[in-house]
Formats: structure tokens, C-alpha cells, sequence
């Protein structure tokens, strides 16, 4: 609250002296809206939700009915460490073709795979299989995953590499 002190009026001769008031403004009040507001403001705040990469998982592990693939419909991609990809059709890794994560590299060879299918069977039912090593990093993993939305492949898979695959 505001407060005014008065002093005394009379001088130490006994004459009167001129009046002079000086004002006091109590903050507290003024304070306490502040932590009001800050806390109010705090409590109403909604932070921003994290935005992750939704991965399909299988609903139950122990489903034995896998689905059954033809060898000239899958592309196996191996990744491995300083940003190469190990590529190859059907099931012989030593069959393998390095490539990159640029644009005329893994894309360039997986729009080829989709043209090879559809042509084939007239349906765009590739499957891509893909096996980061250990030495494969994350971003590694999220750029194949980001190729896969962006050339519509509907069929992927995300899975460990066989022991020939990581001598590769």
C-alpha cells in the first residue's frame, strides 16, 4: 500500500517549517501479481509435442505366417559405415554393388528395382530390405527410411544383417 510520512513541522530554532511529504510505494502487492501471471502463464503453456518417424510393427511376434516373396521382387540394402550401401537383388550377397545416399545413388537404384517389378508383374509390390550393420549410423537408417516414402515404396522391411552380409 502506499504510505505517507509526515516529520515533524518544527525546526530545532522553533520556527516552522515548510511542509515537505515524501510518498512510499509498497511493491509487494505489485510482486505478487507478477508470480501470479508467470505461474498462470506456466500452467496454461502447452509445450510442443516431439515428432518421431512412425515405424508398422507387427502386432504379435509369435506369427509364423511370413509372407512369401519371389527372389526378383526383393532389393536387399546393406549399410554400412563412411555412408556406402551395399545393394543387391534376391538372396546372394556376393552379388553386391556399392552406392551412396545421394540422389542419382540409392534413389536412382531403387526407382530402378519399382520400374523392374512393375513392369514384370504390372503391380507395384516390391520389397526392400533393409540392413544396417554396426557401423551404419542413425541418420544412416532415417535417410533409407525417408527414400522409401519418397519413391512409395510400399514394402519394407527393417532387419539385422547375416554374418556374409557385414563382411561386405
Amino acid at each position: 500500500m502506499a504510505e505517507i510520512q509526515q516529520k515533524d513541522n518544527r525546526n530545532k530554532r522553533g520556527g516552522i517549517q515548510s511542509k515537505k511529504l515524501s510518498t512510499r510505494v509498497d511493491l509487494t502487492p505489485m510482486v505478487d501479481l507478477g508470480f501470479l501471471l508467470i505461474t498462470f502463464f506456466i500452467f496454461t503453456t502447452t509445450m510442443t509435442q516431439p515428432n518421431g518417424l512412425g515405424l508398422v510393427v507387427p502386432a504379435d511376434p509369435e506369427d509364423n505366417d511370413a509372407d512369401v516373396t519371389a527372389e526378383s521382387k526383393t532389393l536387399s540394402l546393406v549399410l554400412s559405415g563412411n555412408d556406402v550401401i551395399h545393394y543387391y537383388e534376391g538372396m546372394d550377397p556376393a552379388t553386391s554393388k556399392p552406392t551412396h545416399y545421394a540422389v542419382g545413388g540409392l534413389r536412382a537404384v531403387i526407382r530402378q528395382k519399382l520400374r523392374q517389378v512393375q513392369q514384370r508383374s504390372g503391380k507395384n509390390d516390391a520389397v526392400v530390405l533393409i540392413k544396417p550393420t554396426d557401423l551404419a549410423t542413425y541418420r544412416n537408417v532415417v535417410a533409407v527410411l525417408d527414400e522409401m516414402r519418397i519413391n512409395d515404396v510400399r514394402k519394407y522391411v527393417l532387419m539385422d544383417a547375416s554374418p556374409a552380409e557385414k563382411t561386405l
